[in-house]
């Protein structure tokens, strides 16, 4: 009765229990029977009322470490004394310096791996990251003249998909150096489309998470 009088009791105690499995034995140790175990009387049917797989929680546990990166990108995103362009490139440096992102990754699987991940990753950019993050940003330089495109919604998918796809080596298994090389061109390319957004701690910053990646492989 009280769990479906407080539905959000519920959410946060599998989601406790859960974020602790993951961090104490990674996401691939972990099952969803070991989280129904750490539920004390919890039913199997409670879990999957409200999460459909193991892939779904670990991506709600996700979400929680994230919050106060989104709420921090939001203020970014809101801020009127920032022009487009100052915006993009602080909202780079808040993504890249998030040391809550560290603890998620160090206990999360390789994409490639675990393609329904992969696909709830893809659908979160194309739903929310692309268009309710980077291309209001994107549009508003190009008002105000420090972004110069024709495409804002292409050129926000695509920022949005190399960064989060193509440059992350839970995606991508390479080594430093390559990784390294990746992000160069990335630089390079978004330099043809006038915007300069990485600079020396940011690629360090980039380097020093690929280092926290790689070292879990």
């Amino acid at each position: 009765m009280s769990r479906n009088k407080y539905p959000e009791v519920t959410v946060k105690k599998i989601l406790d229990v859960a974020q602790n499995l993951f961090l104490e034995k990674g996401y691939e140790a972990t099952s969803i029977q070991d989280i129904i175990s750490g539920l004390g009387g919890l039913s199997k049917g409670a879990v999957y009322h409200h999460f459909k797989s193991k892939e779904e929680i670990f991506n709600a546990v996700g979400d929680r470490f994230n919050e106060q990166i989104i709420i921090d990108l939001r203020a970014i995103r809101d801020d009127p004394s920032l022009n487009g362009y100052e915006k993009l490139k602080k909202m780079f440096r808040i993504s890249l310096a998030s040391s809550e992102r560290d603890i998620v990754y160090t206990v999360a699987p390789n994409l490639m791996d675990n393609p329904k991940l992969l696909a709830m990753q893809v659908n979160e950019i194309f739903s929310d990251v692309a268009p309710h993050f980077v291309q209001p940003i994107i549009e508003q330089g190009q008002r105000d003249g420090s972004i110069q495109t024709d495409y804002p919604k292409e050129l926000a998918e695509v920022v949005s998909l190399l960064t989060n796809i193509w440059l992350n080596p839970f995606v991508v298994c390479s080594n430093l150096e390559e990784m390294q090389k990746r992000v160069c061109f990335f630089h390079e390319l978004l330099k043809t489309q006038g915007l300069e957004l990485l600079d020396d701690d940011m690629m360090e910053s980039y380097t020093r998470y690929c280092k926290v990646i790689l070292a879990q492989t």
